[in-house]
Order: structure tokens, then sequence, then C-alpha cells
């Protein structure tokens, strides 16, 4: 997996920071998750092909989320995509992107289709022979939802050792891959085990912004690979976090010490402090291993 930060600030663009967009590789296909002003410009700059993208995840329905999406829905019509392009988002997205596609007469030239989510529980949202996408319920001021991206174990790997020592012919090699045993020509039947070996741990990644503190998600995240979870706020701020219904890096370290995950990434930060780098101190007096997101930074696990 591949994450690359396209922007990660709270609230407005401002020159040298954008608002929350990500785009997340896993196995060859490319997932863009939020979609705040100034995204398909990041893409540009970031050398990231737009036909690659044909899932697109919207947390919820402030501005720093999604007011890119139109613009960037308008850029594949008129560089001549004809691929299906899919939406998960809120109910409401499709009202709000059509319209603005009816009042300026500028009807995709692609197939564009809307999964509007409504529900307040977990639920898969995508699925492929290769991974699985499910929503994160969170806690903020309007409908929003996190996700949860998780590879499925791809086929075991053939022990060639073994296979040449029993001389096992190669039409047996996909349904060892797949996980069978094998039946030799004199009735011996050979354990999958001795054949193969296990296939890479699957990883996962989990996207959670914007939210209050919500150890409610601890089970569905729970021993993910890298999570990203807002930090609006520093603990002194703490008061503002709850009125807003953002959290604090020191509330992201919790969820991520509870959880049992991999690598904490922090973002969503709010302009108000000097540095990022003091969202980390102050994470990391609680869970270790923390990273910063920052606009233009990849992370690969």
């Amino acid at each position: 997996m591949k994450l690359t930060i396209l922007g990660c600030y709270a609230a407005t663009p401002r020159t040298l920071t954008n608002p929350t967009s990500q785009v997340l590789e896993i196995r060859n296909q490319m997932f863009l998750i939020d979609c705040g002003e100034g995204t398909q410009v990041q893409l540009r700059k970031h050398k990231i092909k737009f036909s690659k993208i044909n899932h697109i995840f919207i947390s919820h329905l402030h501005g720093d989320h999604f007011f890119g999406l139109p613009g960037l829905i308008s850029t594949f019509r008129l560089l001549g995509r004809d691929k299906e392009l899919h939406v998960y988002g809120p109910k409401g997205i499709k009202e709000a992107i059509t319209l603005l596609l009816k009042l300026g007469d500028s009807w995709t030239n692609y197939p564009l289709y809307f999964h509007e989510l409504t529900s307040k529980s977990s639920e898969i949202v995508y699925e492929n022979d290769k991974l699985s996408v499910k929503t994160i319920p969170l806690s903020h001021r309007v409908y929003t939802n996190g996700f949860l991206f998780k590879e499925k174990l791809g086929e075991r790997k053939l022990n060639i050792d073994s296979v040449s020592e029993y001389g096992i012919n190669k039409a047996y090699f996909q349904n060892i891959k797949n996980g069978k045993d094998v039946v030799l020509d004199n009735g011996e039947t050979i354990a999958n085990s001795l054949l193969s070996f296990d296939p890479p741990k699957s990883k996962s990644y989990a996207f959670c912004s914007d939210t209050a503190y919500k150890p409610d998600i601890i089970p569905i995240i729970s021993g993910v690979d890298m999570l990203y979870h807002e930090s609006t706020f520093l603990e002194s701020e703490v008061h503002l976090a709850e009125k807003t219904k953002h959290a604090t890096a020191r509330q992201a370290a919790q969820i991520a010490k509870d959880a049992n995950i991999g690598t904490l990434v922090l973002g969503h930060y709010s302009t108000r402090y000097k540095s990022i780098s003091l969202f980390k101190e102050e994470a990391k007096d609680i869970f270790k291993n923390v990273e910063l997101a920052d606009d233009g930074k990849t992370f690969e696990f």
C-alpha cells in the first residue's frame, strides 16, 4: 500500500497548505479519499494519473472535504474520460454535484455513479477479489464516515523445492496456490502445507477525519497497519475540540493505543499553531509510533 497526502490541513486553503485529500494505492488500484479544494492541482503536482482514479470516497459534506469534487468531475469530462466513475458519500452528494452539472449544462460523457450512504453502522460499501472498503461511523457536526481499506489474502506461494521433491506436475500448481492438497497417482495425499507457504499478511488502512473522540470505532479499526486520524487541536484547546466535534492529538493517540494499530498518522491540523511538530510531541506521550501527515508526503506500508 502507498498513501499520498494531497492535503491535510483544516478549514480554508492557504498558499502553502491544502484541505483534506489523499490517494491510496492498493494492488494496482487507486482510490481518492476526500476531495477538498485544489485536489486536482495537487494530483498534477504529484504526477498522479487522473485516469487511474475510478472510485472516490467522501467522508462528509463540509466544503474542505468535497468542494474540489465538482471541478475534478468536470475535468475528467474535458479530458475525454469514458470509464465509469463511482462516488461514495453521504446522502445529498448526488444532488449537490448534479445540480452544478445541470446549471452549467455540462453533463459527463462517461458513466457517473453515486453510492449515497445513510447507515449509522459500519458496512461494506465496495469489494472486489483483492480488497474491501468498509465505513467507520464517526461523530461530527454532520453525518460523517471514515473508511477502512483492507486487502484480502493473496494466493499461497509455491514451495519449489518441495514440489520438485514430490515430482508434482505443473498442472497442479494453481490448485496448490489456492490451498488445495494434492493426490499423487499412487493415492498418497500431500498436504498443502508441505507444498506451499502462507501468503504475505494482508495490509489495512483506516481513514478517520473529521470526528470527535469516539472510542466506539476501536473494534472496527483494531489492529490496522496504519491509521490516519484527525488531530485538529492540541489538548490545551480540548474545549474547542468538544465544541466543534473534532479531536486532539492526545485523543487520536489514545485511539491508536487502544486499537493496537501499527502506525498513527496525524492530520487535519488547525493553523493556529506555530508548528505541526507540536502534535507529534503530544501524541507520543501516549503512543510511540506516530507520523505527521503533510501536503505531498507519502507513506508506504
